[in-house]
């Protein structure tokens, strides 16, 4: 591969996982295409900036995606379920891979979530196994999964960061459930090891996460970054399923099962550093 002339496309590149993928390959001096519904976003003019050509295109437009395709060496492709829903996600994860296969892609780096290969019962889970297998059917000449766990990015989404405003970190789970998660920016490290060696990489299923805390302890390490005490409430799973019963079998297989990524392996084996919990809080602008 020459990563000045070799094309990789990155998909999600405005959102999270494509975004963090997309830095680290930009910063490494990788010839970037990014797949974007909307051109003209701030986010997509960031990453132009930076490097990156920019493509409109959308995941139920084989078009579009057939376009964005042409001359592509590699791909990372991550698809959003809260977005999409599990069956939709599902189809469009499955036809993407088909169609770069399709268009002669030689490395496929797909974006699915710890534990899918665990039988988990979580349909958000569930599905992406459905789409690792198709990829694996595929008979790329390489390809790479990357299964990350929950993002330390969370914490100040709609879902967390009013509560934690308030002095409460409200979730749904058991107070010694531990929980492991990750910085999206571990996310793109990973994405990059899986071009930068890709022939090592072939064939890889790599389950991730940075740090790993109960809920009381998460409480009380954002607490210290925000400057002022929370606490945890534990919110009754039946609220939770009145909004999604997706998201309440997930918090239902933290309490009982959990993700089991090494996270102590993981830096040694890959040569990652892995952002702690503290470290990624200390640097987000709470206010």
């Amino acid at each position: 591969m020459d990563k000045t002339k070799d094309i990789i496309l990155v998909t999600g590149a405005t959102g999270r996982q494509g975004g963090a993928a997309a830095r680290q390959l930009l910063s490494k001096g990788y010839c970037i295409r990014v797949l974007t519904r909307d051109p003209q976003s701030k986010k997509a003019k960031d990453l132009s900036s930076m490097g990156a050509q920019i493509v409109q295109g959308d995941f139920d437009d084989d078009g579009s995606l057939d376009r964005a395709l042409k001359d592509v060496w590699g791909v990372y492709s991550v698809q959003n379920t809260w977005e999409a829903g599990v069956v939709r996600e599902e189809e469009q994860g499955k036809r993407f891979a088909a169609l770069a296969r399709k268009k002669g892609v030689m490395h496929f780096v797909y974006s699915s979530v710890g534990s899918a290969h665990r039988s988990t019962g979580i349909p958000h889970f569930d599905n992406k196994w459905r789409i690792e297998e198709r990829i694996r059917g595929l008979a790329f000449p390489s390809y790479t999964i990357i299964r990350p766990a929950f993002f330390m990015e969370n914490f100040v989404s709609p879902s967390f960061k009013p509560g934690l405003m308030e002095g409460k970190l409200i979730v749904a789970l058991k107070p010694d459930t531990v929980l492991q998660m990750n910085a999206v920016e571990d996310i793109g490290k990973f994405v990059l090891l899986a071009f930068e060696q890709h022939e090592k990489m072939n064939g890889v299923a790599l389950d991730i996460a940075g740090d790993q805390h109960t809920i009381p302890e998460t409480a009380e390490i954002l607490g210290r970054a925000m400057g002022k005490r929370v606490e945890f409430v534990r919110q009754p799973i039946e609220e939770v399923r009145k909004g999604s019963e997706d998201f309440a079998v997930m918090l239902e297989w933290f309490d009982r099962v959990g993700y089991n990524a090494d996270i102590d392996s993981l830096g040694k084996n890959y040569g990652v550093r892995l952002i702690k919990l503290p470290e990624w809080a200390a640097q987000e602008h709470w206010k």
